[in-house]
This record gives structure tokens, sequence and C-alpha cells, in this order.
């Protein structure tokens, strides 16, 4: 696909998702979205990439939708239940929802509506100290989307993701950081550093199809209603895990004192069973 809102290239393992419309603040679009998703298609299949970061250019992260009145004058009045479409930043998060590779956001600017969404099902959040985000829907008449309210209280409890949703007020990096909702903040100049740091650690060090478990474990069991579902599916992942040639070198690695070199790859080498979570089916007609 050849991409114009985003840019899209691989170093070494990492593949690095940058919006590119700088000059509106990387606001986002329809074109954005489907640009998005093949990227990241594109990087869940393919083996050579272990993880992904996404970045925006310029000063913002993404300054939310582009609210220019032309993209909205097709749009009828409804009672809301006829057949809604799906919103678009909701068709990009329930897509990285299921994807095999860990995802890093690297805010390095403003972050706001779908700029903030996007990235609750992101894996990991670094913002720059200078930057603000905001789930600034009620402001505009509107209502969250991206799935956020189903992310949002599950990174930062159902009292803050309130506070942040009703108000619509914009959030300073260090609040976003003892709320849970990002996991570092630096300054900008170290953003991209800190986050291809972090990407490398993962991507030198670990089994890709334990990432791969893990990542889909983790987020499965948010929505579990027992330790139980945690325990079968672990019980069910680690007996796999033991048969395979990436647990052997992992365990001769460690005894030998030496960096792993796991052979086994995602797009051939999961089992049957994954993915367990889609034998869930949703009406998003």
């Amino acid at each position: 696909m050849k991409y114009e809102q985003i840019l899209y290239e691989i170093r070494d393992q990492i593949a690095l998702i940058t919006l590119n419309r700088p000059e509106k603040m990387n606001a986002w679009t329809f074109q954005m979205k489907d640009e998005m998703i093949a990227a990241f298609d594109s990087a869940d299949k393919d083996d050579n990439v272990r993880v992904v970061v996404v970045t925006g250019s310029g000063k913002a992260f993404c300054a939310g939708a582009d609210l220019d009145p032309s993209r909205f004058g097709d749009r009828q009045k409804s009672d809301g239940l006829t057949n809604p479409p799906r919103d678009s930043a909701g068709q990009l998060t329930t897509m990285l929802y299921n994807i095999k590779k860990p995802v890093i956001a690297a805010i390095n600017g403003h972050a706001v509506g779908v700029g903030s969404t996007m990235t609750l099902a992101m894996d990991i959040r670094i913002i720059a100290e200078n930057a603000k985000m905001g789930f600034v829907f009620n402001r505009r008449g509107l209502v969250p989307e991206g799935c956020s309210t189903w992310f949002l209280p599950r990174l930062v409890g159902i009292g803050k993701a309130s506070e942040w949703m009703h108000s619509g007020r914009l959030i300073l990096a260090d609040e976003a950081l003892t709320s849970g909702l990002v996991n570092r903040v630096v300054p900008v100049e170290n953003l991209m550093d800190t986050a291809m740091e972090v990407a490398n650690e993962i991507a030198a060090n670990t089994s890709a199809l334990s990432t791969a478990f893990t990542r889909q474990m983790l987020w499965q069991m948010l929505g579990a209603d027992h330790p139980m579902e945690a325990h079968k599916i672990e019980s069910k992942c680690l007996h796999f895990m033991f048969s395979t040639d990436d647990f052997q070198e992992g365990l001769s690695s460690f005894l030998e004192k030496r960096e792993a070199r796991f052979p086994l790859k995602p797009e051939k080498d999961l089992p049957p069973f994954y993915p367990w979570w889609t034998q869930r089916t949703y009406d998003t007609d």
C-alpha cells in the first residue's frame, strides 16, 4: 500500500509508524485510519518485525480528528439506533487488540481525542514532558470513541476515567504518569531514543511466540471473571511452549550465559488454538 498520511519504516526488528500530517498537527482522517491499519497488518505478518513504535511528525502526536466541516457534510441526522457505521478509531483499536506484536506509543506532543484513544490499545506509552493528553469529546458535543470507555477504566480506574472524560480537560504528562496512563515521562529530545531502547530490549531478548502469547493473555484476562480463566490459558500455553525449540534455546542460553537466539516465528509456528479469544463473536454491522 502506498502511504500518504503516515510514514512506515523498519529499523532492525522495529517497525516505526509516524503520523505524517504535521501541517495539520497530524489530525486524524479516514485515510490515515486505513493507512495505519494496513501498516499494523503488515508489521504483524512480518516475522522480521518484533515490536511496533508509533509517533507523530512535527510538534504534535495527533491533535484529534480533522474537524473540517466538509468531512461531515454527508452525515445525516440519526436516532443512533439504525445501522450506525463503526467509528473509525474503534476500527483501529479493535484491530490492535488482536495483533501479536507489542506496540509502543512515543507521544511526542499533544495527543487529543483520537490522539489519546488510539494509544489506549497500545501496550506501552512514553510521553514527552511538554505533551498533553485529553479525552475532549463532551466538549465537542460528541461521546468517547475508539473503545476508550472499555480501555481507559482498565488502565486508570473508573474514578479517574470518569473525571477526565466528563470534564474533557487536558492532562499534563506528570498527571498521566501518576495515574498510570503512561509508563514514562521524558524530555522530548530523549523520547525516540527511549522508545527504541524499550523496543529493542523486547526484540533482542525475548521469544516472539512467548511475547504473542503474553500480550494476549494480559489483554484477555482484563475481562476474565475468575483467576481460573488465567490458570487455564497459562497452563495451555506453558504446555505448548515446553515442547518448543524456543524453550530449549531459552534454557540453553541461560545455562551457557549467552544471548538467546529464538528460532520460532509467529506467522508459522503458533499452535492451532491461537487465537483462542476469537471464538467469541460480536455483531459489528
